[in-house]
C-alpha cells in the first residue's frame, strides 16, 4: 500500500464530513472511531471484509464495550462506507445493541445554586456560563458557542444557532440571568464569542467548560455523578415539579427535548 494512501483516505473522509456539515466535535469523534477500527484490523477500513467487521464487533462485545460506544462504531462505519469509499453494501454486516434506558441523575434547586456559587474564578465567566446552561436547558456545546448577538434583551430570549440536529431555536432569558450576563460583560468585555477561550479568537472549549463544572461540583460538595448535561435534565425536572405542562417542556418549537 502506498505511504501516501492513508493520508489521502483520511483527507477524503474529513472532506466528506465537512460536506455533510458535521460539527468539529463530531468530526473528532468519527476520526477516533475510525482509528479504533483500523487498530483492530491492522489495515485501513476501506478494504475490510464482512468477516473482519463481524470479528471487530465480537471483540467489542467480549471487551464489555457499552452500548453507546458499541453503536457509535457501526454508525461511523456506515457513513464511511456510504460516502468515502462507496461500499454501501457493508452496512448490512453491522449490528447495533439495544441500550438500556436509565433515569438520568438530577440536581435539586439547592444543589444547582451551590454549583453556581462555587463556579471557579477569577471573574464571573463560569458562573454566567453555568447559569445560562441551567436556565436555558442548553447543552455544553451550545453554551460554549454562544455569541454576544445571540442575547436578545428586548425580547428576553437567547438564540441557539444550529443546535443538535442543526436546528435553530430560542430559549427564555430571565431578568436575573440577564443581569448576571450584564455584570459579566462589564467585567470581561468579550468580543464576538460570549465566552471566549484563552486566545479570545475561539470560544471556550467544551473540555474547559466540563473541567470547570467538575471543579465547581467539588467545591460545592456534590456527591452525585454529574456533568454539565445534568443541568439540562435538572431544569426539565424542576419545570415539571413546578407545574409546567409536560407538553410545553417537550414541545419542539419551545425546546428540542431535554435529552
Amino acid at each position: 500500500m502506498s505511504e501516501q494512501y492513508v493520508p489521502k483516505l483520511r483527507q477524503r473522509f474529513l472532506e466528506d464530513m465537512r460536506i455533510e456539515g458535521l460539527q468539529p466535535e463530531t468530526q473528532t469523534m468519527y476520526l477516533r472511531a475510525m482509528r479504533d477500527v483500523a487498530r483492530f484490523l491492522v489495515h485501513t477500513p476501506d478494504s475490510a471484509t464482512p468477516e473482519e467487521l463481524r470479528a471487530f464487533q465480537l471483540d467489542m462485545k467480549e471487551r464489555g464495550v457499552g452500548a453507546p460506544t458499541f453503536n457509535n462504531r457501526p454508525a461511523v462505519l456506515s457513513f464511511f462506507y456510504a460516502t468515502t469509499c462507496l461500499r454501501p453494501e457493508m452496512k448490512r454486516h453491522m449490528r447495533c445493541q439495544r441500550a438500556a434506558r436509565k433515569i438520568p441523575v438530577v440536581l435539586s434547586a439547592e444543589e444547582v445554586s451551590r454549583i453556581l456559587e462555587a463556579a471557579p474564578g477569577p471573574g464571573l465567566r463560569y458562573r454566567a456560563a453555568f447559569s445560562v446552561a441551567y436556565g436555558g436547558g442548553l447543552r455544553a456545546s451550545e453554551v460554549t458557542h454562544l455569541k454576544i448577538g445571540d442575547i436578545d434583551s428586548d425580547r428576553m430570549l437567547i438564540r441557539i444557532d444550529q443546535g443538535k440536529g442543526r436546528k435553530d431555536r430560542h430559549v427564555m432569558l430571565s431578568p436575573s440571568r440577564l443581569e448576571l450576563l450584564r455584570d459579566y460583560y462589564r467585567e470581561a468585555r468579550p468580543g464576538g464569542w460570549l465566552f471566549p477561550g484563552r486566545n479570545r479568537v475561539d470560544p471556550i472549549s467544551t473540555r474547559q467548560f466540563n473541567r470547570a463544572f467538575g471543579v465547581a461540583c467539588d467545591f460545592a460538595e456534590i456527591r452525585k455523578t454529574v456533568w454539565p448535561h445534568t443541568l439540562r435534565h435538572s431544569l426539565a425536572t424542576h419545570l415539571l415539579e413546578g407545574g409546567t405542562d409536560i407538553r410545553v417542556i417537550y414541545h419542539p418549537t419551545v425546546e428540542t427535548q431535554f435529552r
